[in-house]
């Protein structure tokens, strides 16, 4: 035991003198953060972050624009705590874009900003606004083709991806450890069986399984963790069994063996605690290469379906503003990814050097 925390805090020593992998871990620190406190954080904490204005859509960064709040006709009703943090909380009222407001007494008369070069002059009784009635907001990343705030999609955005990317390496170690400890602990039949099926499986394109597992389950939030999940863990299954069968090898284990110990309890408390260095490297490499999955296929529209902000999605929605006057619409969440895969490559390697994984 005292060996096994000496490596662990020798491995962390190591890991914190890697600059790289400490300005990765750092990023996926601030992204876990984000994603937790994400409808606090941004203009929009409606659900979804899917509050509509379209008549400031397709705005460029920095844009700032005056509302005015019109109380809805129905009561909204209070959100506690804990839903506003988990879902958000709907606003209770429209935001009415404009120009210009005069306070009338009883009444506002507001100019209403509808298009460049274009309003429209109205008028709304004190009873249907708030107390507060004027706000201004600044969008900081600009807004959509439907006039959503992009910096408030895209902080909440990050949870997609990083549920996307734990879920899909929860499902591969899973499947991966398990067959991959018993291939290489029980070796012979069970091992040619299992071998066929990691073959198999290894031989069909990831993508394309990825596509086929997605349309046989459909659209939607879960299918494409459980999707992306079930095409990942082969990686793992064959490191898992070729460190098993290494360590089956050695003293302590053949010691177990003849003491009488269950199969299960050998496997479980004094192997696959050794194996877990390379298993780590390989999930924070999967982990990146999951996000870069649900990106891809959402922006082919067969991965998180709207109004669920995802960034593959946001891109798909705005990438024809890359050759017009807006193309940040497009890029931002395009380096949003970027970003967050590089933070878990470098975390990856720097596990990697800091483990001393060969081979």
């Amino acid at each position: 035991m005292q060996s096994s925390e000496s490596f662990s805090a020798k491995a962390w020593q190591r890991l914190k003198k890697n600059k790289g992998a400490m300005a990765g871990l750092t990023v996926i620190l601030l992204a876990v953060v984000t994603a937790v406190f994400a409808y606090f954080l941004g203009n929009d904490q409606t659900p979804n972050a899917d509050r509509q204005v379209v008549e400031i859509q397709a705005q460029k960064p920095g844009f700032k624009q005056t509302f005015l709040k019109v109380l809805k006709q129905r009561e909204v009703g209070h959100t506690g705590f804990f839903n506003h943090l988990l879902f958000g909380k709907e606003d209770p009222f429209v935001l009415v874009p404009i120009n210009s407001y005069k306070d009338l007494g009883d009444s506002v008369s507001v100019e209403k900003f509808i298009d460049e070069g274009i309003h429209e002059q109205q008028t709304y009784p004190k009873s249907a606004l708030p107390s507060d009635f004027i706000t201004q907001k600044t969008f900081w990343f600009g807004t959509d083709k439907f006039g959503r705030d992009i910096l408030s999609r895209l902080i909440v955005g990050i949870r997609v991806s990083l549920a996307v990317g734990l879920v899909t390496v929860l499902i591969a170690l899973l499947i991966g450890v398990t067959l991959g400890a018993i291939a290489g602990y029980k070796g012979g039949r069970a091992d040619n069986i299992i071998m066929w099926f990691i073959n198999v499986v290894w031989s069909i394109p990831t993508l394309l399984l990825v596509f086929g597992l997605t349309l046989t389950l459909g659209k939607g939030f879960w299918q494409i963790f459980i999707a992306v999940g079930l095409t990942m863990w082969v990686t793992i299954a064959r490191v898992v069994r070729g460190q098993v069968m290494a360590l089956c090898q050695l003293e302590y284990v053949q010691a177990a063996k003849a003491l009488g110990l269950r199969d299960s309890r050998i496997i479980i408390r004094h192997i696959l605690p050794n194996v877990m260095g390379p298993v780590m490297v390989i999930a924070a490499a999967d982990f990146a290469s999951a996000i870069i999955i649900e990106a891809g296929l959402s922006f082919l529209g067969i991965g998180i379906q709207p109004p669920t902000p995802s960034w593959g999605l946001m891109l798909k929605e705005n990438y024809n503003f890359i050759i017009t006057h807006n193309p940040a619409l497009a890029l931002i969440p395009g380096i949003a990814i970027m970003i967050l895969v590089l933070a878990f490559n470098l975390l990856g390697n720097g596990l990697r050097d800091a483990l001393d994984v060969k081979g």
